[in-house]
């Protein structure tokens, strides 16, 4: 929505400046007395990591559960309190046509450098098709990857890749991939390559594997696969499974890779390039479990998602040739741990009842043969309700309120607002009365979001950024801008 006269590629210039002055504040440049700027051309690679749709107060959730639970910080919040020279910020993340932006909008203004708006990919708002990151990387010479937990041609990913006026043609999305030559791409998304699944029947399977791609379909498949190829890695039908569904089912266990194992493949993969990359990697069902309101969907999540930026970190040790950037596209519910009790002494104990939860929402919709998108559902007992609330959740409800998730299932439950009358909503409204996390709505948010970034250009970065000019950031640093017209 902004339209200031802030050029292009002035924050280039003015950015290092501007986070010398904030010093080592909460946001701006990790050292004040950092000399030395760096210069185009010093990032041979570019990491750009996003968890979808994770407000501040998910990001907290996740570090709180991790020491809880696990006994350690967040890398996210270990970068923080770490010696290394490191950016931290925050970014206005609007799309053109509105200060809420979607998945699709976001991931454009990084991938083309211009807003758009909700809903296209790389797609002006007159037909106009930008060239994308992922175009330019690869004209340079240099190889490109998309790794996620949703189906690989969901609105992130492709927002690095490919140009559509609408994000929902996901067919056509993979389409572009094959077309483009993405080195690597790994995530959910079967039911857009198979044949049997595809509308026009075309085998796209079978077409990435003429042009020398390697598919695999699932964990142990992956472990095996040459190092010496490119490849397609489509693991499930849709989106991955969450991670507290994975950890507790040992068949997702043996055939879904989590976001970590893929991202160790990927940079393992890409790095083999002598010219450089540029990796994409979303953890994007954490902006599911926010919208859906499930607790567990979004803390586990976002934990899977810090998992990868452990590895991440890993392969960015001792190099000054990697730019690694870790964001979100916008906020999702905004949810948080709310202060319960006398002092608010219960919320650390009501939190910790998270860490024996066995399933999400998505998986009790699925014993309910129940669909998010159902008006309603008739056939559902309160008893059925309890009994499957305390396995998935491990917590015993009340009969008064499985009366009120009955009713949200059937479309009778009537809240004050009306975003919160769905069985996700009141069923987490519900659990906050013995976890103590709630959530505010159901959709995306204004928020800015947190920015996170190490490496060759980091120190360029302003403390308060504009979603387009990382574009311009990364192309510039990689030094590919002649690629980047045409």
């Amino acid at each position: 929505m902004s339209n200031n006269g802030f050029s292009r590629r002035d924050f280039l210039k003015t950015g290092a400046y501007s986070t010398l002055a904030l010093g080592s504040g909460l946001a701006g440049t990790r050292k004040a007395k950092r000399v030395k700027k760096s210069t185009y051309g010093d990032a041979k690679n570019v990491i750009f990591m996003v968890s979808d749709g994770m407000s501040s107060g998910t990001m907290g959730l996740a570090d709180l559960v991790k020491q809880e639970q696990y006994g350690d910080k967040t890398n996210w919040i270990k970068l923080y309190e770490s010696d290394r020279d490191f950016h931290r910020g925050v970014m206005d993340m609007a799309s053109l046509d509105s200060n809420v932006t979607d998945s699709a909008a976001a991931a454009s203004s990084w991938g083309c450098g211009k807003r758009i708006n909700n809903g296209g990919v790389n797609w002006g708002p007159d037909g106009e098709n930008y060239k994308t990151v992922c175009e330019i990387f690869r004209d340079a010479g240099k190889a490109t990857g998309l790794v996620t937990t949703t189906r690989i041609t969901h609105a992130t990913p492709a927002g690095f890749a490919a140009n559509v006026p609408s994000r929902q043609m996901e067919d056509e999305i993979a389409v572009q991939y094959y077309e483009r030559d993405i080195d690597l791409l790994m995530g959910g998304g079967d039911r857009h390559f198979d044949p049997g699944k595809r509308d026009d029947e075309r085998d796209l399977y079978g077409e990435f594997e003429q042009k020398g791609y390697t598919v695999v379909k699932n964990k142990r498949e992956l472990s095996r696969a040459t190092r010496n190829s490119k490849l397609l890695g489509i693991f499930y039908d849709s989106h991955l499974p969450y991670t507290v569904d994975h950890k507790s089912l040992d068949e997702l266990q043996e055939t879904v890779p989590t976001l970590a194992e893929m991202t160790a493949a990927a940079l393992e993969r890409l790095d083999r390039n002598s010219n450089g990359f540029v990796l994409q990697i979303e953890g994007g069902r954490v902006d599911h479990a926010a919208h859906g309101n499930c607790p567990s969907g979004l803390v586990y999540d976002q934990i899977a998602f810090d998992d990868a930026i452990g590895e991440v970190m890993k392969f960015a040790e001792g190099r000054d040739d990697t730019l690694v950037i870790i964001t979100t596209d916008h906020g999702n519910a905004n949810p948080g741990l709310s202060g319960m009790g006398s002092g608010y002494r219960n919320s650390p104990p009501m939190l910790a009842t998270l860490h024996n939860y066995r399933h999400s929402f998505e998986w009790m919709y699925g014993e309910l043969n129940y669909h998010w998108s159902d008006d309603s559902l008739r056939d559902v007992q309160v008893k059925g309700i309890m009994d499957l609330v305390e396995y998935a959740a491990n917590t015993q409800i009340s009969r008064d309120e499985a009366i009120m998730i009955k009713r949200s299932f059937q479309g009778v439950y009537r809240a004050p607002f009306r975003n919160r009358q769905r069985p996700g909503p009141v069923m987490a409204g519900v659990l906050a009365n013995y976890n103590g996390i709630y959530f505010i709505s159901t959709n995306h948010t204004a928020d800015y979001v947190e920015i996170a970034a190490w490496g060759p250009g980091s120190d360029r970065i302003p403390a308060f950024v504009r979603n387009t000019a990382l574009f311009d950031l990364m192309v510039d640093m990689a030094d590919v801008r002649a690629y980047a017209e045409g």
